[in-house]
């Protein structure tokens, strides 16, 4: 990948842009925390070519959304199953109003 294909994908919520010693800076937390909620199966990092662990602005979310929780005392395997079923419902939330809006569109009459 060269230098000016990444540079487009700064805005790409996916992308692996940070290493752990970064992402864990950002969230003001530890790489243990990292590695935890990557044990609890929470984020999946990607890898590096060289192995390193690397993390997309999207996982950092969905970890500060953990670390809130611990913060407030939920132990870390708890908080990393809530964000996960926070993010089912929402997903499910989604596709249903999906269905809703083309349930109604095929009700609507023809003009």
């Amino acid at each position: 990948m060269t230098a000016d294909h990444s540079f487009g994908r700064l805005d790409d919520d996916d992308y692996p842009a940070y290493t752990m010693g970064r992402a864990a800076e950002l969230l003001g937390t530890t790489q243990s925390f990292l590695r935890a909620v990557g044990e609890a199966r929470l984020i999946t990092p990607l890898r590096s070519a060289g192995g390193h662990r690397r993390y997309s602005r999207y996982q950092l979310r969905i970890a500060a959304r953990a670390r809130k929780l611990v913060d407030h005392g939920t132990p870390i395997e708890a908080a990393c199953r809530i964000v996960i079923l926070e993010e089912q419902l929402e997903e499910a939330q989604r596709i249903n109003a999906e269905y809703r809006r083309a349930a109604e569109a095929s009700k609507a009459p023809a003009a």
